[in-house]
């Protein structure tokens, strides 16, 4: 319904108030309306509403009869008109839409109800070619509740009727505001343990509860904390919802879901629960606590009104100290300085009595810099500021040309409302900050201001200071013991302002919720937040990208080799990351997940009454573990059983004496080699178990050793969890089991594919959820100028990916805020038939994409924009909604958010799709090797070898030199920070050190000393990585030529031992990053934070220069021997672009040339490592050698069937052929050095199409 109000104000420069007895003229569709005069500074509207309404809607329209309106605007609410809030809707966003002109209503829809008494508008934007006007209505209902006052030193005791009260199931709500960022609100125990205790701390709500365990209040006890900046003087709601060990816990709207601590699921609490404090601090076993200071309403135990108990004097009601039913908390008015450039405060000298002056305040705030109080002193020439430094206070006396300092506190940044004093009425200046110690600084005279003070900053004409302003709140400012009043401030009658909001402390936690993805820690500023995202496994904006490749067959189509690597197998999704083993030693790829039990097992004196029984635990989760198995084609777990009067099945009723349990907890009583629920073995199977009676060996119940082993291959049961024998208790009996890893090959989302025949043809999807983060990835390749790969759309809100012109991939989106655009262009077509990659991100801080290995692009969100996307519609694949721009060629691995899409067995039911993709290159099989990229002709393929290392027609021959040193000079002075489009590096990270490098390569010797790398620059400054005398890796930074060289050693063990190893190297200002193969990952901390400046050149092996520390020399003059690959620095493949540039000015190579086998080398070594650890069985070499004859014979002919098809069709596609040819030589021939540089590099991503060279 309508809410009626009476009252409306305005304030303008002249502090004007207006009180309308009557306020028809402002509502809707009636004539009149407000609008305040052009020469007002920030005017607003404000409404009083009587009472107390629960608000849920408000509705705006201009002035009649003229063109003024208000476009946007925000609302604040308070329910005594003295302190206001800020109203924002669920997504954080704070402005409303408005009006277009002054005819139409437009409604907003809160998406939470207020209650409150007071509103007021306050307008952004208005008609830009007039004036702004306002209509207003406010919709919603009454609201009615019980209030209580506490003081701090009283409390509610609710009695039981008897000595304890024990629950299984409790509801308790209430709504409380508050000044104070301590106090105990509810607090209950029994004398077995329990213990139940709500209280505010640090400004947020700390939940305590235990059911039955005897640490009462221990340290390890562990709070449940929920909220933020809870002590604004501002209601908010609080609902617990326990059943059992199940627990919710909401404040406002931000929700917490725990298992609480304890053995019981009753909650056991003793005589009394308290409300509002703990009355008697030494009763035994009791919080000290601060008690609550605030008001309390509608405050529900189990359905009981405490609060209605307590007005009408019930005998359950026990009341402590004074305890009043209605809020009467006096409110701390404050003011928000809004900008870190330009706000700033200034008020007029007071006189002092005894000379000197003293000044109190409190401010809150997020940054860790800012200027809060300056100013002039008498005698000339001197100055005083307090500000933020790093966090810390700093007060700072300059002095003609000296600087006197005192600092106090720690994190003050940290969002709560700190008091500071300060006092220059003796001869020295104190500092004091809360209730720490105070600091000084002596003086040698009295001390005295001139001119004014200025909080938060200077006015641009004042004496200028380089530190940034303020940004925060301020209240309760007090000069020489006088309270200054801030609305004589706002009306103009005292001091002067810039930017400044009044009547409000405009503080949002931006960190709550946690908008930082997997873990990610949150850190904020006033006006936005930052993920921390080391040691996660993801990076971006919100820690929302997997750096690790989502499958082991996915690291071998990059160039990898067989070992140890962390997969990620939903990508984005919540699972994270698990360690395990590619074994990519076979035409197939191998995927090994190992558990804790690797050593054969005996076992005797088991029995079915008191069996055996033997956990797996793998090095996996068991989701992590269910979606590996499902994205693999084939799984297999061998079980090997040994026994000696051991039995499986032999028993009269058919029970099986040992069986093993499945990963969802399901008996399984078959063994390797047979199908499901059929209780037989492997020799059953083959028809040579030792006694035909038996359908196993070992239920031959012989005195002599038997064998049952086999092969689990059913994917739905794999892996193993546990094992259970339970027939080895009888004299001479004994069983020897071991239980292999969980192996599996294949990754099916990787070659499932879509062709797209028809325009009006697309794939449809259920909807999706990606209301905060998403991504989407997926390949493509076709022959048409445009198409849309996909689509979905909300009621506003839409998603769209396109190939927009031959070389353009546009990425559309629109969250509330408008359509947003990120485009990628190529330098060459991308309709070119060849494979090419698409990454799509969105999230609430940027949207980002990525095509190929091109430049990402970024797109910064709005800061108080719209966070969620709402859709509904369905995912459209290769086609739009209104069946018109479809595309038309292949799509492949399309994955959302982590789960890929089954684009082949939808395809099966739609016309004019089929599934797979047509074409040599579209197999899995690599046709074309070491990064060499496969062409498709019209009958056959080509290997294009311009963009590897190697060459030959399948790219396998290599030429390469021993003892060679490579140099590299950059063409131009190169700026490590280019690590993003131009359009996006500079102004978008303002937090981040313009200091950056990523380093990567590969390498393998037997050589110590060596020199793998260094990097030099023209003002002497060099990184340099060798190995030592001993082998072990030293990483040498020398930043600052006048100090010595920062020295790290990661791994003390020796790396020249003939094996391969990977070495990644990222530095952020001073922070520097190291990892070595996959296990091993160090953080460091350099001494300086300077860029390298003015790059030279980047050498691999042997150096003469003198330039460097003499241990860098002596490593320099051994050289390098062995093998290095896969160089990245920054955006660069240095030999990578020497080797494609032969002859250049730019590179530099020393030594003869000649012919290396350095891949097999590396792949001979992982292989034979590989070997010695796992022992394969002659029969498994033997199959092995079949199944490569088979091939063999099987790529015979497909060969000369090939080589028969292009002499039979040469004739008829000779130009076609003659035109491919020709584009093919083109993209062979101009390969320049500028190419290379141009080609991006990430670190924390493997590249797609990895580049491997080799340099001996």
């Amino acid at each position: 319904q309508i809410l009626f109000y009476l009252l409306t104000y305005t304030y303008s420069t002249q502090f004007r108030l207006h009180v309308l007895k009557s306020s028809s003229f402002l509502q809707l569709r009636r004539a009149g309306g407000w609008s305040p005069m052009v020469t007002d500074r920030d005017p607003w509207l404000q409404v009083d509403l009587r009472d107390q309404m629960k608000v849920t809607a408000v509705a705006t329209q201009g002035c009649s009869i003229s063109s003024d309106w208000v476009s946007r605007y925000l609302l604040l609410y308070s329910d005594t008109g003295q302190v206001w809030k800020q109203y924002r809707q669920e997504d954080g966003g704070g402005t409303f839409v408005g009006n277009v002109n002054s005819d139409d209503v437009i409604p907003n829809k809160l998406s939470h109800s207020m209650r409150t008494r007071f509103l007021r508008f306050v307008p952004v934007d208005w008609n830009p070619s007039n004036w702004l006007g306002l209509r207003v209505e406010v919709y919603g209902c009454s609201y009615k509740s019980d209030v209580a006052d506490f003081d701090g030193r009283s409390s509610l005791l609710y009695r039981f009727n008897q000595k304890s009260m024990s629950t299984v199931k409790d509801v308790i709500t209430l709504r409380f505001k508050s000044r104070q960022a301590e106090g105990v609100l509810l607090h209950g125990e029994g004398q077995r343990g329990d213990y139940i205790t709500l209280e505010l701390h640090r400004g947020k709500l700390a939940f305590y509860l235990n059911l039955g365990e005897f640490f009462l209040f221990s340290s390890s006890c562990v709070a449940v904390t929920v909220g933020s900046l809870l002590d604004d003087q501002h209601w908010h709601s609080v609902i617990i919802e326990r059943f059992n060990k199940q627990v919710n816990l909401t404040v406002d709207s931000h929700t917490q879901h725990f298992q609480t601590q304890g053995e019981g699921d009753s909650l056991e609490v003793d005589y009394e629960l308290s409300f509002g404090g703990i009355p008697l601090p030494g009763k035994p076993g009791t919080f000290l606590r601060k008690n609550f200071h605030g008001c309390m309403e509608n405050l529900y135990y189990n359905g009981i009104n405490i609060i209605d108990l307590a007005k009408r004097r019930k005998p359950q009601i026990y009341s402590v100290g004074k305890v009043t039913f209605s809020c009467s908390q006096p409110q701390l008015v404050a003011c928000t300085f809004l900008s870190s450039s330009s706000s700033f405060l200034s008020l007029p000298v007071a006189s002092a009595i005894m000379g000197g002056f003293s000044i109190r305040f409190q401010f809150r705030t997020w940054n860790p810099d800012g200027l809060l109080l300056s100013t002039q002193l008498s005698p000339e020439h001197q100055r005083l500021e307090l500000l933020i430094s790093n966090s810390r206070l700093l007060l700072t006396l300059h002095n003609f040309g000296q600087q006197l300092e005192a600092s106090a506190g720690h994190r003050v940044n940290d969002g709560l409302w700190h008091s500071v004093s300060l006092d220059t009425r003796s001869l020295q200046i104190t500092l004091t900050l809360d209730n720490e110690a105070a600091s000084t600084i002596e003086q040698w005279e009295q001390l005295e201001a001139r001119g004014s003070f200025y909080f938060g900053g200077c006015p641009p004409t004042g004496f200028q200071t380089p530190t940034l302003a303020f940004q925060g709140c301020i209240r309760l400012i007090a000069i020489n013991s006088q309270p200054v009043n801030l609305n004589h401030i706002q009306q103009g009658l005292l001091g002067n302002y810039n930017e400044l909001q009044f009547d409000t402390c405009n503080i949002r936690d931006r960190c709550l919720p946690n908008l930082c993805e997997h873990g990610g820690r949150c850190w904020q500023s006033w006006t936005s937040f930052s993920c921390d995202c080391s040691g996660t496994g993801y990076s971006g904006a919100t820690c929302h990208k997997s750096i690790y490749e989502s499958s082991c067959e996915a690291y071998k189509l990059i160039g990898s080799s067989s070992g140890f690597y962390s997969i990620d197998p939903d990508g984005s999704g919540p699972l994270g990351p698990a360690l395990v083993y590619c074994n990519m030693t076979e035409e197939r790829v191998w995927t090994v997940l190992t558990h804790n039990i690797t050593a054969p097992v005996r076992v005797q004196g088991s029995s079915l009454q008191k069996p055996h029984i033997m956990m797996l635990n793998y090095s996996a989760s068991a989701k992590q573990l269910r979606t590996i198995i499902t994205g693999s084609e084939q799984c297999q777990q061998e079980v090997v059983y040994n026994c000696r009067k051991s039995r499986l099945f032999n028993t009269k009723d058919g029970r099986p004496l040992s069986w093993w349990v499945d990963q969802g907890g399901e008996r399984r009583s078959y063994w390797g080699g047979f199908l499901p629920g059929v209780q037989q073995c492997s020799c059953s199977l083959e028809e040579n178990c030792i006694d035909m009676n038996y359908f196993c060996n070992c239920d031959a119940d012989i005195d002599t050793w038997a064998n049952d082993t086999g092969v689990l291959s059913y994917k739905d049961h794999l892996p193993m969890s546990h094992i259970v024998i339970g027939d080895t208790n009888r004299t001479g009996s004994e069983a020897i089991y071991r239980i292999g890893p969980l192996r599996c090959y294949g990754d099916k989302s990787i070659w499932n594919a879509a062709s797209f025949y028809q325009e009006s043809s697309s794939l449809l999807f259920p909807t999706l959820r990606a209301e905060l983060a998403f991504d989407i990835s997926f390949y493509f390749k076709t022959t048409a100028n445009s198409g849309v790969f996909l689509e979905i759309m909300g009621h506003k809100d839409f998603i769209r990916v396109e190939l927009s012109s031959p070389s353009v991939v546009t990425f559309s989106f629109d969250v509330g805020n408008g359509p947003a655009v990120l485009s990628v262009k190529s330098h060459l077509p991308l309709n070119d038939r060849q494979w090419h990659y698409v990454r799509a991100e969105r999230n609430v801080k940027e949207a980002s994409l990525q095509v190929n290995q091109l430049p990402l692009r970024f797109l910064d969100a709005p800061a108080d924009g719209h966070r969620h996307l709402r859709l509904s519609g369905q995912l459209f694949v290769g086609g739009t909604a209104s069946q018109q721009r479809g595309f038309l060629g292949c799509i492949r691995t399309l994955t959302f958010n982590g789960v890929t899409f089954d684009l082949e067995e939808r395809a099966k039911m739609v016309p004019g799709v089929s599934s797979g993709c047509p074409g040599y290159c579209s197999s899995s099989s690599s046709l074309c090797h070491n990064s060499g990229k496969c062409i498709e002709k019209s009958s056959g393929y080509t290997c294009d070898c311009s963009q590897s290392a190697f060459g030959g027609p399948t790219c396998k021959e290599v030429s390469f030199d021993r003892e060679s040193s490579m140099t590299f000079t950059f063409q131009e002075p190169f700026s490590v920070m280019q690590n993003r489009s131009s359009q996006a590096s500079s102004a978008r990270r303002e937090s981040i050190s313009r200091a950056r490098e990523d380093v990567a390569f590969t390498f393998i010797t037997s050589q110590s000393p060596a020199l793998l790398l260094t990097v030099n620059t023209f003002s002497q400054q060099y990184v340099a990585v060798i190995l030592t005398h001993n082998g072990s890796l030293q990483i040498w930074y020398h930043l600052q030529t006048h100090r010595t060289p920062d020295v790290f050693s990661p791994i003390l063990s020796s790396l020249a031992d003939g094996q391969i190893h990977r070495i990644r190297i990222h530095r952020e200002g001073k922070d520097l990053y190291v990892q070595i193969d996959q296990d091993i990952h160090k953080k460091y901390t350099l001494s300086s934070d300077a860029e390298l400046i003015l790059i030279r050149s980047l050498t691999l092996g042997k150096v003469i220069s003198k330039s460097y520390h003499p241990e860098v020399l002596l490593a320099g003059s051994k050289g390098f021997i062995g093998c290095l690959s896969s160089v990245q620095f920054n955006n660069v493949a240095p030999l990578k672009a020497a080797l494609l540039n032969r002859g250049s000015s730019l590179v530099t190579i020393r030594g003869p040339l000649m012919q290396s086998n350095c891949g097999a080398l590396a792949d001979s070594i992982t292989s034979k490592n590989l070997r010695g650890n796992t022992h394969p069985q002659p029969s498994q070499a033997k199959d092995g050698k079949e199944s490569n004859d088979a091939d063999s014979v099987v790529t015979a002919v497909v060969f000369i069937a090939v080589c028969i098809l292009a002499v039979v069709t040469r004739r008829l596609y000779l130009r076609q052929a003659h035109r491919s040819n020709h584009s093919i030589k083109e993209k062979e021939h101009p390969h320049n050095v500028e190419t290379g540089n141009r080609t991006e590099l990430h670190l924390q991503n493997s590249v797609r199409d990895n580049m491997k060279e080799y340099y001996i």
